[in-house]
């Protein structure tokens, strides 16, 4: 069983910066790709950012250009968030699939429980 645990949120005030981080325990894993997700309250889960773990290639949601940067060393995912905004509030998910990547949450196996970020204004 693949487990994926996130860290990193917490409560920033509007213009600040975090940085989450996942990561897989269990049993051995090699990921095709690695996301962020995120999920306000009422809302549905949105892709923020994916990676692809063999070369490193990047895509992002447009809204989060030039603010996000994902990256990834050794097993670990990280998303830095700068410039955050109040409607940046979300629980912020980590996914990874081993054979697919994608934007939408029904491509990827494995999930995390989820980080909150909190953006006061």
């Amino acid at each position: 069983q693949v487990q994926l645990v996130e860290s990193g949120g917490g409560l920033v005030q509007a213009g600040g910066s975090l940085r989450l981080s996942c990561a897989p325990s269990g049993r051995t894993f090699t990921a095709y790709a690695m996301a962020w997700f995120r999920q306000a309250p009422g809302k549905e889960r949105e892709f923020v950012a994916l990676i692809i773990w063999s070369g490193g290639s990047t895509y992002y949601v447009d809204s989060n250009k030039g603010r996000f940067t994902i990256s990834r060393d050794n097993a670990t995912v990280y998303l830095q968030m700068n410039s955050l905004k109040p409607e940046d509030t979300a629980v912020y998910y980590c996914a990874a699939d081993p054979v697919r990547g994608g934007t939408k949450p029904e491509m990827y196996n494995y999930w995390g429980q989820g980080t909150q970020v909190t953006v006061s204004s």
